[in-house]
């Protein structure tokens, strides 16, 4: 068995090596493949318009795919805490070791793509989510399953900062917006689809399925982005691997403490270091990140009101949703016993507004400014979470959990690209790459904390003892949750008005 496994990893470690070998057999000036043949270079002759479709449905789907994992594990926790027989701590750690690691190592994915190789760089982040993909599938206990979730993470912080920038590389600026629109679309299914999908392996086969589904992608999406998308490079950065250490260690001391403070003590030793050492190397990241030249998160960028407060309010956007994420379909399971199937059709009402309600929003953001999105965004998912706390109980008709949740994802779904859309426009456009960057390290950041606040309430008040004790303990995490989202709101005042930013941009274009 142990040498049968041994062949499994040698082969994965050769499919890594043969996509990244292969990917060189590209022209670095052209862009295209080539093929040495008498000393001669035969170019692609593939049109234009052609490169751009496969660009697009393959970056997009790539994105889908890393997007999906983050999603599709929240409704098989209640199989794999059965099966694996898991804690509540090793549950959150299943999500974070991947919300973690694709947090902190986005700018740092797309870093080396600049440097490496943009398509090189994608590939190998897709040959490294695979790979990691059927190590989750293989993974005979708890701590296998979480450090091959933190791989896949990596894989996915490469993935998703080279697709966006291949596509826009590909788009001319005419036709750009409308690329990332459909891109963003495709990769929003991951919201509704993911819960549904993992809902439905977990029940229909085995959560070990789906990490297994990932491969057949992989295997076909690689070779069509060696083939059909061209090679690109962008300035060659250097790359603050200090800087990535001191906050990855930020992060999982502050997260580790959160999590720990129920099971040991919040006074114990274990849990005041952790919480310590956290806030300890943060200080130093930052000092870090004032002195080098090159930063991976430039704080000049947080001077501008516009980029602080989004930043900011997005982060308490998520750490108030990804609690939800991580509780409600173990609510939906344990405490109303229904299957992991209907588990995920059930965050249907919540999960779909992000279809009808962000175009809408996004249309309103040149008329009211994005100030009052947020701020009425972050209202509405308070009002709707604190709405399920108040109503949930083991008996409860679904039909009452529609309203609130339809109300949440309304919030949601106002805030998210308001605030993003306030980051962007607050830095030069040049810079407007690292800012996205930021944005989103902060996103996934906020999520790794939801999950560790919502988790350490509720094991504080709550357990998986009873339906009845499970339901208190959701109830407190979700009335964090609603308190975690006017704090948003109140950091989305500081939004600059809509006539302010108007000014300032034509400040800046002149």
């Amino acid at each position: 068995m142990a040498k049968g496994f041994g062949r499994k990893k040698l082969s994965l470690a050769g499919i890594l090596w043969w996509c990244l070998r292969v990917s060189g057999s590209w022209d670095r000036e052209t862009g295209g493949p080539s093929v040495q043949a008498g000393g001669a270079i035969i170019m692609s002759k593939q049109s234009a318009g052609s490169t751009k479709v496969w660009v697009l449905a393959l970056t997009s789907i790539g994105s889908l795919m890393v997007v999906l994992d983050a999603m599709v594990v929240a409704t098989a926790l209640s199989t794999m805490r059965v099966e694996l027989d898991a804690s509540l701590e090793t549950l959150q750690w299943t999500m974070n070791a991947y919300n973690l690691s694709f947090a902190v190592l986005l700018m740092t994915g797309a870093a080396l793509g600049d440097r490496f190789g943009r398509r090189r760089t994608l590939v190998a982040g897709l040959a490294l989510f695979v790979a990691a993909s059927v190590a989750c599938a293989l993974a005979g206990n708890a701590g296998l399953l979480i450090a091959a979730r933190a791989v896949q993470g990596a894989g996915a912080a490469m993935v998703m900062p080279l697709a966006m920038a291949l596509l826009s590389v590909a788009f001319p600026p005419e036709e750009r917006g409308k690329a990332l629109g459909i891109f963003s679309s495709i990769t929003g299914l991951a919201l509704i689809i993911g819960p549904m999908a993992g809902g439905a392996i977990s029940e229909g086969l085995s959560w070990h399925w789906i990490f297994w589904l990932n491969v057949p992608v992989g295997i076909v999406l690689i070779p069509l982005v060696l083939r059909r998308i061209p090679e690109s490079y962008g300035p060659g950065t250097a790359i603050d691997v200090l800087g990535v250490v001191l906050v990855t260690a930020a992060a999982f001391g502050v997260v580790w403490g959160l999590m720990r403070g129920n099971i040991v003590g919040w006074s114990s030793s274990e849990v005041l270091s952790a919480l310590t050492a956290g806030l300890v190397l943060a200080i130093a990241f930052v000092l870090w990140q004032l002195r080098t030249r090159e930063p991976m998160l430039p704080l000049r960028f947080f001077q501008a009101r516009a980029f602080s407060s989004g930043v900011g309010a997005n982060f308490l956007l998520c750490a108030a949703m990804y609690g939800l994420v991580f509780l409600l379909p173990q609510f939906l399971q344990f405490a109303q016993s229904r299957g992991p199937l209907g588990a995920g059709m059930g965050l249907l009402p919540w999960t779909a507004t992000l279809f009808v309600v962000a175009p809408i929003a996004g249309s309103l953001i040149n008329r009211v400014g994005e100030r009052w999105l947020v701020v009425a965004g972050l209202i509405l998912q308070a009002a709707g979470m604190a709405w399920l706390a108040q109503i949930a109980a083991p008996d409860l008709p679904y039909i009452q959990l529609v309203a609130p949740l339809i109300i949440t994802g309304a919030g949601v779904s106002m805030a998210m690209p308001a605030a993003q859309n306030a980051v962007l426009n607050a830095v030069a456009r040049p810079e407007v790459g690292k800012a996205a960057g930021t944005f989103n390290t902060f996103r996934f950041l906020g999520g790794v904390s939801g999950i560790a606040i919502a988790g350490a309430v509720f094991a504080g008040t709550g357990s998986f003892s009873s339906t009845d004790a499970f339901s208190d303990g959701f109830t407190a995490a979700i009335d964090v949750s609603a308190l975690l989202s006017l704090a948003g709101a109140l950091v989305g005042m500081g939004l600059p008005e809509r006539r302010t930013v108007a000014l300032a941009n034509a400040g800046k274009e002149a």
